[in-house]
């Protein structure tokens, strides 16, 4: 119980400190790149915590050991689905913003182009459903 109230107190402060930091700053010039990587170091931060608290095992018998190497694979197999998720949904975020950006300013210019615009709007989304199918196929 204590773990978890750790680890809510560690997420929470990782979000807390870096907007209470942007807002505070009153946005001036390089406030915003601070507080992300404010943001980023309470990330990780929070997550090797996780992982020390998490998927440190315990001195157990002989016997418990395959049933320990199996709940720490568990654990790892779930960790990479979520990041493997996460990240490729934030490589879509960003290639979804560019591609369109440009392509409405495309559009603005020349309405006849609007199916190739679409496509690469949609080649970029498309990256968040590769992250998902590794997932799936990462927990099945």
């Amino acid at each position: 119980m204590a773990t978890k109230l750790l680890l809510v107190a560690v997420l929470l402060c990782s979000i807390v400190i870096p907007v209470g930091g942007f807002l505070l700053s009153k946005r001036k010039e390089g406030g915003f790149k601070a507080a992300l990587f404010c943001n980023l170091f309470f990330f990780f931060g929070t997550v090797l915590v996780a992982d020390i608290l998490l998927f440190s095992g315990n001195v157990q018998a002989a016997g418990d050991v395959a049933s320990a190497a199996a709940s720490n694979a568990e654990g790892w197999k779930y960790m990479a689905a979520a990041l493997s998720t996460g990240i490729s949904c934030i490589g879509a975020g960003i290639a979804v913003a560019s591609a369109a950006s440009a392509a409405l300013g495309a559009l603005s210019e020349d309405s006849s182009i609007m199916g190739k615009a679409l496509i690469f709007v949609a080649l970029a989304e498309s990256i968040a459903l590769y992250g998902l199918l590794i997932s799936f196929s990462i927990l099945g």
